[in-house]
C-alpha cells in the first residue's frame, strides 16, 4: 500500500493515478474531503485498487498520533509513503514577510512531514522494510530572491531526508528525495493567495512540469530493486536552468 499525503491536488494526486494504475492500493490523506472522497472512487473504479482515504491536516501531530493507535493494522500494510504536503505562501522580502505565513509553512512544510516520518517509522522499522519518498524542492540547495522561508524549509526537509537516511543504515529501509523545479499545479495560486494573473504569469512563455511528470519519477523511484536506493532527484523543466533562471519565449503557444 502506498500512502500519500496532500493527494487532493496537484504531484499527490498525480502520484495516486500513477500508482492506482500500476496496481498498487493507496491510502490517500489530505484537507478537503470532497476532492479526497471523489479521487477515492475514481481510482477504485478505474484500476480495482483498494484506496483508503482520511480526511487530515499534517500539522496536525495528535490526528496522526491517534490514526496510529486507530489504524495499526493497516498502517502495517504501508510499504511507501509519498511525503508530498506542502505550500509557499508569499514572495516578499524577509522584512516584508509575516509570521503567520512563515509559521504555516514550517508546520506544513517541515514538521507536518516530520509527523508523517513518525507515524510510519515504527511500523518500517518493526518489518524492516518500507520506503520514504520526500517532496522537496530545487530550493532547497539554489535559493532564490525572495524565496527565503519556503527555501528554509524546504532545505531542512532535505536535511531532514539526509540524516534520517544515516539513523536507518543498515535497516533495509529507503529514504529518497525528489526535487523538482517550476511545477504548474495550484502551488503559485497558493503563494500568491488567489492572485490568478500572477500565479499564472510564473508559468508563461514556457513549457513546465506537469504533475505527471513528476509522478512518474516517483513511481520510478518507488520500483527500483530492494538494494537500491535513488539518494535524491533533481527534475527540472528543459527551459529551467535554476530556480532564477528561465528562459521564456512570447512566440509560445496557449496550452
Amino acid at each position: 500500500m502506498i500512502l500519500i499525503t496532500g493527494a487532493t491536488s496537484g504531484i499527490g494526486e498525480a502520484c495516486a493515478r500513477a500508482f492506482a494504475a500500476s496496481g498498487k492500493d493507496l491510502w490517500l490523506m489530505g484537507r478537503r474531503a470532497e476532492r479526497l472522497q471523489s479521487l477515492a472512487a475514481e481510482l477504485r473504479t478505474a484500476h480495482r485498487v483498494e484506496v483508503r482515504h482520511t480526511v487530515l491536516d499534517v500539522r496536525d501531530r495528535e490526528a496522526f498520533r491517534d490514526l496510529a493507535t486507530r489504524e495499526s493494522s493497516s498502517l502495517e500494510r504501508v510499504e511507501t509513503c509519498i511525503v508530498n504536503a506542502g505550500l509557499a505562501l508569499g514572495l516578499e522580502p524577509l522584512q516584508e514577510g509575516t509570521s503567520e505565513d512563515w509559521e504555516q509553512m514550517i508546520d506544513t512544510n517541515l514538521k507536518g512531514a516530520l509527523w508523517t516520518t513518525e507515524l510510519l517509522l515504527p511500523f518500517f522499522t518493526r518489518a524492516n522494510r518500507g520506503h520514504f519518498i520526500f517532496m522537496g524542492s530545487v530550493a532547497a540547495r539554489w535559493m532564490y530572491a525572495r524565496g527565503n522561508v519556503y527555501s528554509a524549509t524546504k532545505a531542512a526537509l532535505h536535511a531532514l531526508a539526509e540524516s534520517l537516511r544515516l539513523d536507518l543504515l543498515g535497516s533495509r529501509i529507503r529514504v529518497s528525495t525528489l526535487a523538482p523545479g517550476l511545477v504548474e499545479t495550484e502551488f503559485s495560486r497558493v503563494r500568491f493567495k488567489g492572485d490568478e494573473q500572477r500565479a499564472e504569469a510564473v508559468y508563461s512563455g514556457l513549457e513546465p512540469l506537469s504533475p505527471g511528470d513528476v509522478a512518474d519519477a516517483a513511481l520510478w523511484v518507488a520500483t527500483r530493486p530492494e538494494h537500491v536506493t535513488i539518494q535524491e532527484l533533481v527534475i527540472y523543466p528543459t527551459a529551467q536552468a535554476s530556480p532564477s533562471q528561465v528562459a521564456r519565449t512570447p512566440a509560445t503557444p496557449p496550452r
